[in-house]
């Protein structure tokens, strides 16, 4: 029964310390005020000027969250030399893990997050070139879809990236969709197709 009870409590303490540093990005970006200039999820968002805005603003979330993993490690470590070892060890490890995963790249050249500067400029160089004399068609319209970015017009794919969570309210509803990001860490659940 104790190693059930110790078992217990490494994992609840696990949990806890995983989410703590997610809390940023699980819990304000869904603030009805944060999200008044987006379409409702999950229908394709324009590029514009407010999408590379909650590109960068995601990226600062994931930052926060970065801030947030003292809590976790700080308190495991205070519970592993005071209090209830299991648990703490469980804080410990969880917001160990979250912060070395956030800090070193996925692979050489490949960031751990799906929100960087590359993918602000990449959705700029779409719009400018939607702007410019090279559009795809004569109205060009950019949205981002879940798989690609594509002219709703014509239907051509300006760039081939996934979309990752943008912080909208899920339509799938408020716990199924919390879980789904806490377990995607926010990053696309589908991979972009290649056309």
């Amino acid at each position: 029964m104790a190693i059930a009870w110790g078992l217990f409590l490494l994992v609840s303490g696990f949990l806890v310390g995983h989410l703590i540093p997610r809390l940023p990005m699980l819990i304000i970006t869904r603030l009805p005020t944060f999200n008044q200039l987006f379409p409702v999820h999950p229908r394709p968002i324009p590029v514009n000027p407010h999408l590379i805005s909650r590109v960068l603003q995601m990226r600062t979330m994931r930052r926060w969250g970065l801030v947030f993993t003292i809590v976790p490690m700080l308190f495991g470590w205070m519970m592993l030399k005071w209090s209830v070892a299991m648990f703490g060890m469980g804080l410990f490890l969880a917001g160990g893990w979250t912060l070395l995963s956030w800090l070193l790249p996925l692979a050489p050249g490949v960031a751990n997050s799906p929100w960087t500067i590359e993918v602000a400029q990449q959705l700029q160089m779409v719009r400018n070139l939607c702007d410019s004399e090279d559009a795809c068609c004569e109205s060009p319209q950019p949205e981002w879809e879940l798989t690609a970015v594509r002219c709703a017009a014509c239907r051509a794919t300006l760039l081939n990236l996934a979309r990752p969570d943008l912080g909208r309210p899920r339509s799938d509803g408020k716990i199924k969709g919390l879980l789904r990001i806490w377990i995607s860490d926010g990053g696309p659940m589908m991979a972009g197709e290649e056309e």
